[in-house]
């Protein structure tokens, strides 16, 4: 069952001389529960496109539906509330509120929605992202691995039914990236959850279960990983 599916997405920046067409005419359909590394050399698209799946950046032409939601005929005020219930998003910049500490940062999605928190699954989300001892810690107390991590939880606390990460592991060294991939490996098997992850590391990229591979905005490759 698809989960989400864009349809001529096409980005373009500037005008005439200056235009550069990053994203062209992309048709793409993602499955519940796969996860999807996107990969390309720098300047093909990668996060651009990302961008506009999350519904952060409005695309020049096209459409991206997710859970049948096309989710850019919504207004602004919709799609940023349609955001918040519906996607998660992980940055290569962990982007955590320094006056909160950790569990405060990962309930802050839903304090923000006017919803109430579950105790229950904070608990069980900090022991799966091995914060449990950690719940109280601000973010200057912890390592760069530790507070992607919290990152994470943020995103996936609402159960999205999509996450999508833009190079997650890029500040980390080669111990907490693959800490950080396991973690999104357990969440994708654990709970279905579909991840779409951009990432530059062939490594990385050969865990997940389907790789696209972008070139000057087309998408040039899309296999099933074995």
């Amino acid at each position: 069952m698809e989960v989400l599916r864009a349809s001529g997405l096409s980005k373009i920046y500037g005008i005439e001389g200056n235009r550069v067409d990053a994203i062209k005419s992309i048709d793409l359909t993602i499955r519940r529960g796969e996860f999807v590394a996107i990969m390309g050399p720098s300047g093909s698209g990668k996060s651009t496109l990302l961008h506009m799946l999350a519904g952060v950046k409005e695309p020049t032409d096209g459409k991206v539906y997710i859970d049948g939601v096309d989710i850019y005929s919504l207004s602004e005020e919709e799609r940023t509330i349609f955001r918040r219930r519906q996607i998660g998003v992980v940055y290569q910049f962990y982007n955590l509120v320094s006056s909160l500490n950790v569990e405060e940062n990962m309930v802050l999605p839903l304090l923000l929605d006017g919803r109430d928190v579950n105790d229950n699954r904070v608990d069980e989300m900090l022991e799966i992202l091995s914060l449990t001892q950690r719940r109280k810690f601000m973010p200057e107390a912890l390592s760069g691995g530790q507070q992607q991590r919290v990152a994470i939880g943020r995103a996936l606390i609402n159960t999205p039914a999509i996450l999508f990460a833009d190079e997650p592991t890029g500040n980390l060294d080669s111990k907490n990236s693959q800490a950080v991939i396991e973690l999104l490996k357990k969440s994708n098997s654990k709970y279905r959850q579909t991840t779409i992850l951009i990432t530059h590391d062939e490594d990385i990229a050969l865990q997940a279960s389907r790789v696209i591979m972008l070139e000057d905005g087309v998408i040039v490759r899309d296999e099933q990983q074995i």
